[in-house]
């Protein structure tokens, strides 16, 4: 019995010294959810995100069309809303995007159900 203690001890520790506890490439994200809300400086910039490609404001736009727009624009959130059948993927891709400016914020609404 006093064997399989110090087993189980040394794996436990092998685990935790093994792990990393550090989170890499985290995506920053906000969920829109209601409640009393602030009103923005600037209005937000609405991207769909869409099986065929993205909208911007209601307007096709592609990668570098939004990236010049966050680039532009003064800093302040930008709304994803996702069809169904968009993968995790594309909003991890929007996400990043978004990362790279500083400043904005993103907030996901709606969304496949």
């Amino acid at each position: 019995m006093t064997s399989l203690i110090d087993v189980i001890f040394l794996l436990l520790l092998f685990f935790m010294l093994s792990s990393t506890f550090a989170r890499q490439g985290e995506l920053p994200l906000d969920l829109a959810m209601g409640g009393a809300a602030q009103t923005p400086q600037t209005p937000p910039l609405f991207v769909q995100l869409r099986e065929d490609g993205l909208r911007l404001n209601g307007t096709e736009a592609s990668v570098d069309v939004m990236n010049a727009a966050l680039q532009d624009a003064e800093a302040g959130m930008v709304l994803v809303s996702m069809a169904p059948g968009i993968t995790a993927q594309a909003l991890a891709e929007v996400l990043h995007l978004v990362g790279r400016n500083s400043g904005w914020s993103v907030a996901v609404i709606g969304g496949a159900s």
